[in-house]
């Protein structure tokens, strides 16, 4: 293969699938309507939607439908494990007919973007850096700091580093270029009073109607230019209106215009010039990661690297280079992204001319797509690969510590406990009061190392009166158990997965923020409901396993992973309680300060509840604050309102 990829990664790339094979695909689920469909395939260019019990989990282009389609049910050799994997879920599949391979070609991409089907390369960002917008459909646009970029029919400009790195460039902009920075709706028929902006030169309060659409969209087009990459108009005309201000003698005009051209000068330093060409250009680059394929999209502007993406097409390790870097050109450009001039590769697209033509007739100019054999176009492309390399690297790190931190810690706590396989579902408990009242119980969940916060519960004691850690355990577990034994039989009998109910999932380990008192209530509340689930405490004083039936406690090295993670479960299990026992604290206490108010019963002390949720943003309330409560009664409010300050006027005496 000729593909810089070969270069970079040393494979061949996969033979493609000869049709002259025409044994049936064995692994095909064939039913009379999918026969029927296959025998009467057109001789047709058009786009195919490959269903699973209705769902569309393909979309393909072909020139010719009959042999395009009738590949993936005959035998082939050439088949990757994906596509085997995909056929072998297909039931059914519907046609659409389009006069050519170009219409083809924009047809898979729009159904693409539409259906997302889950076994076409899609498109992931990978991390959510900021633009610059620009939104020409406004009568006064605004240039402003946009975090995600968006298919909204603006204009972006970036990606950048980072928000500071765009504030500095606003910043620029706005010394350079008169453009308003306010968000205010500006009505012709209702001008408003300019802001210190325009006394200052910054703004052509456009707002008063001091400036024409017209003239302000000019200077727009100007920013915008600038915002590509293109300074040198910019700064000749900034060295030309400072040399007339000086010969004019107007030395602080002249001064402004001094710093606004060392800002400009600074922000293109930051730039580095990688081309001597003064063109614009995206370099794109593909490298296989795991089961997904890394792209860097690198800016090339005036001859400048202004920026660079990188994006996650998921399932894609297995597909051909250059059909990994078509379907990202598809789904990338837009009507809101518009391609350069030219666009580098890192492997020959299979259908480059039609690319191109769809590329140019999309944005109305002429898009080369090249992939470059020698001088400095390669060595773009060199850097690209280059950057993906360390992003590989890095991601294989980051998994590494992911995995010592999720998995590798449950196998270290399942040699350390002894068990017989690692605990995918931990479980832990903690119980939170004040001097008695208020008593609370959390039960916080990790699965698979990773916390599941949608599995939380919090519980009220019931049973137990005063500060009571063992026996308000033992309430707990035992509500916790019994539920989930209620509801697990109920799912047996319906034929349903225990993990998809409530409480029916039961874990695989208990942990206990205690020590073996707590331990110890929560055990015999678990044999009560005749389970054996193992079972550990973690006491703080020391970070000691504590076990049920054992005189010793389990000391583990302040490093090892399986400590970091029982730590995790214990310190939410612990935070989760607190938090409850503040809020219900907070809640008893605005209801004990409403005793005794005129018309105010459980229900109206509910809904003010609701309302303020603390008692410090009750008594900060004003009358008008309070009036918001809904269903209250302004006299009500009144009486409240009344009664707060009467109370503070009290405390302000004694």
């Amino acid at each position: 293969m000729s593909d810089l990829f070969t270069e970079f990664m040393g494979e061949a790339a996969p033979v493609p699938y000869s049709a002259a094979d025409k044994r049936p695909w064995n692994g095909a689920r064939m039913n009379p309507q999918l026969e029927f469909k296959l025998r009467n395939l057109p001789d047709s260019p058009g786009c195919y939607l490959m269903k699973s019990e209705g769902e569309i989990i393909y979309v393909g282009k072909a020139v010719n439908l009959k042999n395009r389609v009738s590949q993936y049910f005959h035998y082939s050799a050439q088949h990757s494990p994906k596509v085997r994997a995909m056929v072998e879920k297909i039931d059914d599949f519907d046609i659409m007919l389009v006069d050519g391979e170009l219409e083809a070609f924009t047809l898979e991409c729009n159904l693409i973007k539409l259906h997302m089907p889950r076994y076409n390369i899609r498109l992931k960002d990978d991390k959510a850096y900021p633009y610059i917008r620009v939104d020409l459909r406004q009568p006064f646009p605004r240039v402003e700091l946009a975090r995600r970029q968006e298919k909204d029919g603006a204009k972006y400009f970036g990606p950048f580093q980072g928000a500071t790195v765009v504030r500095e460039v606003l910043d620029v902009v706005r010394m350079v270029f008169p453009i308003r920075c306010c968000a205010w709706a500006i009505n012709p028929d209702k001008p408003r009073r300019p802001c210190v902006h325009h006394q200052v030169g910054q703004c052509p309060a456009p707002c008063a109607g001091l400036i024409p659409e017209e003239d302000y969209r000019a200077t727009i087009l100007k920013v915008m230019d600038f915002l590509n990459g293109r300074y040198d108009p910019v700064l000749d005309e900034l060295r030309a209106r400072m040399a007339e201000a000086s010969k004019a003698m107007n030395y602080e005009r002249a001064a402004v215009y001094r710093d606004r051209i060392r800002a400009v000068e600074a922000v293109m330093q930051k730039q580095k010039a990688i081309s001597t060409t003064q063109g614009d250009q995206d370099i794109i680059a593909m490298l296989p990661h795991d089961a997904d394929a890394l792209v860097q999209l690198m800016f090339v502007r005036s001859g400048r690297l202004i920026g660079s993406e990188r994006f996650t097409l998921e399932g894609a390790a297995d597909e051909p280079p250059g059909e990994v870097l078509t379907q990202f050109m598809l789904q990338y450009y837009g009507p809101e992204i518009t391609p350069p001039h030219e666009i580098l590769l890192s492997a020959t697209p299979p259908e480059q001319p039609v690319v191109e033509e769809l590329l140019s007739e999309q944005h109305g100019r002429r898009t080369y797509i090249l992939v470059p054999r020698r001088g400095e176009k390669l060595k773009l492309v060199r850097m690209a690969v280059k950057n993906l390399k360390d992003e590989a690297q890095k991601l294989d790190r980051r998994n590494a510590n992911s995995y010592a931190r999720t998995q590798g810690a449950l196998e270290e706590l399942q040699r350390v406990l002894c068990l017989e396989k690692p605990p995918r579902r931990i479980e832990g408990y903690d119980i939170s009061n004040t001097q008695g009242a208020q008593s609370v119980a959390s039960e916080v969940v990790m699965v698979d190392g990773k916390s599941a916060n949608k599995e939380y519960r919090h519980y009220r004691i019931k049973t137990v009166e005063g500060a009571n850690d063992f026996a308000s355990m033992y309430e707990v577990i035992t509500r916790r158990l019994s539920h989930g034994l209620d509801e697990l039989a109920e799912r047996r009998a319906q034929g349903l997965d225990p993990e998809g109910g409530r409480f029916s999932w039961l874990p695989d380990l208990i942990l206990v923020d205690g020590g073996r008192g707590q331990l110890n209530a929560a055990r015999e509340a678990m044999l009560a409901q005749g389970l054996d689930i193992p079972m550990i405490g973690l006491a703080k004083r020391i970070e000691e396993i504590v076990l049920p039936d054992e005189e010793e406690s389990i000391l583990l090295d302040r490093h090892s992973g399986a400590l970091h993670l029982i730590q995790r479960v214990r310190d939410e299990s612990h935070r989760f309680a607190i938090i409850h026992h503040r809020t219900l604290r907070a809640r008893a206490s605005i209801s004990s300060k409403l005793d005794g108010v005129p018309g105010v019963g459980e229900k109206r002390k509910r809904a003010i509840l609701k309302h303020f949720k603390t008692v410090e943003a009750l008594r900060a309330a004003s009358l008008e604050d309070i009036e918001q409560v809904p269903g209250l009664p302004a006299a009500v409010a009144a009486s409240v309102y009344r009664f707060l300050r009467a109370e503070e006027a009290g405390q302000k005496e004694t």
